[in-house]
């Protein structure tokens, strides 16, 4: 997936020691578009010094329910919104050489139900558009993602 040009990869350098993440790991994405919905998808990844990948957690956000799922708030081209993800839940340990990586993507079809980015119902509209999304990262709109690291405590003697 992080060759994919459709794809924001962050991967950090392999870890000079090993690092527990536990907890609910929160994001808040600042996204703008030229669609009038979209779908915003995160997953948490334990890359193998081998280069494998594991997923080990992923959340969703339909745009149009950014506000909740009582309403839907369609977006306007060129217009910047917050959209804050459910939580992932993990507890992982990554061990040393071990890297973290974050894939942000607009998709996750089959896993989640496809959004042909229309606004229109998705499950049986036949036509799709194609979505260009930029994630902001700016200090007026500052994308996060926090993770929670569980910092080692060796008792003293």
């Amino acid at each position: 997936m992080e060759t994919r040009h459709d794809i924001l990869v962050y991967t950090t350098d392999p870890l000079e020691e090993g690092v527990e993440v536990s907890g609910f790991i929160e994001a808040s994405l600042f996204l703008s578009s030229d669609v009038k919905d979209t779908d915003l998808t995160i997953k948490l990844v334990d890359v193998y010094p081998d280069g494998k990948a594991y997923n080990l957690d992923e959340t969703i956000q339909r745009v149009r329910y950014r506000e909740g799922y009582e309403k839907e708030v369609f977006m306007e081209d060129g217009e910047v919104y917050e959209v804050k993800m459910t939580p992932m839940a993990t507890s992982n340990f990554f061990k040393k050489g071990h890297r973290i990586r974050i894939e942000v993507s607009s998709s996750n079809f089959p896993r989640f139900a496809r959004n042909l980015n229309t606004g229109g119902r998705n499950y049986d509209e036949k036509e799709s558009v194609i979505a260009h999304n930029s994630i902001h990262h700016t200090s007026a709109h500052a994308s996060y993602i926090d993770i929670p690291m569980v910092r080692n405590s060796k008792p003293s003697k």
